[in-house]
């Protein structure tokens, strides 16, 4: 009896590790395949970091001898409140992911990385889940690292964010982990937005953090689904905050495999209609339809449609990682057009209070007309006329009245001053960076050759180098 009590068992336990392995095949083959990830990112390619590594270096030593010397003398950063530290010139590129709550950012993120199921995997739900800043980098061993520690590293690209204060450092947590991908590029995962609650219960201005994280990311995808069309008040807000930015957004309808076709049409025009009064361009963002988790599409669905959407969608974000040094040093360049302007505004500034200031002038009162009023005084005017400068590049004029309200206009000397023997003017040293040196460090990296001295180093400018010791 005893023998035939065990024989029942073992078959019974036999059953079960069947049942088992079965659910277990079955769970695994609706598992999508990712190995196009691989080929449209073309992680399997070896990149060469020596070139892009002197790249950086060469784009970092113009950035500290040409653009920042007159960033520091007329306090640009007070003006726009972006300073650029070493750790952002030489940081990845970032893509941010946007939107309301439980629409799937974070399961996009754990399928690109194929983190599913791995300990480290972003978590997931239909209940608001991501209440943190979440940034996924490269490191050489799986780890979180606290956000304190992110901002006390000086090698990294966050310690700006100290300005937001403790309570959101302590919403702000890193992951490292070794993977390809993220050798190239740097995920950073954000709250969901939620229209009824109140932007001050979060502990931290939400929209600031926000609106940084948007000034230093290379892509951003904001994401919605099908249940989640409706536009609250800080959906609003996030879109203004995105308004000059149109260029990096891509908007994503997730979780598009829960309709049928014609409940999809019906939902992508719903969600045009939606966001039309908040993205004010002539030309439509663009929309990816499909759904971004690890898991194979709804039966009887466009399988192939979602499949081509998803890869449209990889190839801008390799895209973005192709030209990561190309736009780097547009940026660069592009920050050191604003330094210019911003110099050339306060010279003209103190050259016009110099000029207007008499023996028996007070100095507040002539100050504060020429602040009140610049345009009676032509002090953008005469930025237009006497230099190349676009009056779409110019700056608020009543930025100017803050600022100075807080610098005065005696701390500032004009640019005429503004010169060394040894160290040249810094007029000339940041207009060399914009027309010669930043173009030149560019057609370097295009055409392959190894970034080193600009043109106008080697050659002084285009004119041919001259042998010192030979006598003339």
């Amino acid at each position: 009896m005893k023998g035939i009590v065990l024989v029942f068992c073992f078959l019974s336990l036999l059953h079960l590790q069947a049942t088992a392995e079965e659910e277990e095949e079955a769970f695994t083959s609706v598992l999508r395949d990712r190995s196009h990830i691989d080929e449209t990112l073309r992680l399997a390619t070896e990149e060469k970091a020596g070139d892009y590594a002197a790249a950086l270096e060469r784009l970092r030593k113009i950035y500290h001898t040409s653009i920042k010397p007159m960033e520091q003398a007329y306090k640009y950063n007070e003006l726009r409140q972006h300073e650029i530290s070493d750790g952002e010139i030489t940081s990845k590129p970032m893509v941010l992911f946007l939107g309301p709550w439980s629409v799937g950012k974070s399961s996009m993120i754990n399928y690109l990385l194929g983190m599913q199921d791995s300990p480290y995997q972003l978590y997931t739900g239909a209940e608001p889940t991501t209440s943190e800043f979440t940034v996924i980098m490269h490191g050489e061993k799986i780890r979180s690292v606290e956000g304190i520690v992110m901002a006390a590293d000086s090698s990294r690209s966050f310690s700006p964010l100290e300005k937001f204060g403790q309570n959101f450092l302590e919403k702000l947590i890193g992951i490292e982990m070794p993977h390809k991908l993220l050798e190239r590029v740097t995920f950073v995962d954000t709250p969901g937005i939620i229209e009824n609650r109140k932007q001050q219960e979060r502990g931290y201005p939400f929209n600031d953090v926000c609106q940084w994280f948007i000034d230093r990311a290379d892509l951003i995808f904001v994401v919605f689904d099908p249940t989640k069309l409706d536009v609250g008040l800080e959906l609003e807000m996030l879109f203004r905050q995105l308004k000059g930015r149109e260029s990096q957004i891509r908007i994503i309808l997730n979780k598009a495999d829960n309709l049928a076709t014609q409940d999809l049409m019906r939902v992508y025009g719903a969600l045009f209609w939606s966001l039309a009064p908040l993205i004010n361009v002539t030309e439509p963002p663009r929309v990816y339809v499909s759904s971004f988790w690890p898991y194979d599409y709804a039966p009887d669905t466009s399988r192939d449609l979602f499949k081509r959407e998803e890869i449209s969608l990889l190839e801008d974000l390799n895209q973005v990682i192709e030209n990561r040094m190309e736009n780097k040093i547009a940026f660069i360049r592009q920050h050191g057009i604003r330094v210019r302007i911003h110099g050339l505004l306060v010279d003209r500034y103190v050259q016009t209070f110099k000029e207007k200031m008499s023996f028996f002038s007070d100095p507040e009162l002539v100050f504060q007309e020429i602040v009140d009023d610049p345009d009676k005084f032509y002090i953008f005017k005469s930025i237009l006329a006497k230099t190349n400068v676009s009056k779409f590049d110019l700056p608020n004029r009543d930025a100017y009245r803050d600022f100075f309200g807080i610098n005065p206009i005696t701390n500032f000397k004009p640019l005429t001053a503004q010169c060394s023997y040894m160290g040249g003017c810094l007029l000339e040293k940041i207009e060399r960076a914009i027309t010669n040196e930043l173009p030149a460090l560019l057609s370097s990296i295009n055409s392959g050759k190894q970034p080193g001295l600009s043109s106008c180093e080697a050659t002084g400018c285009g004119e041919k180098p001259k042998n010192r010791y030979r006598k003339n």
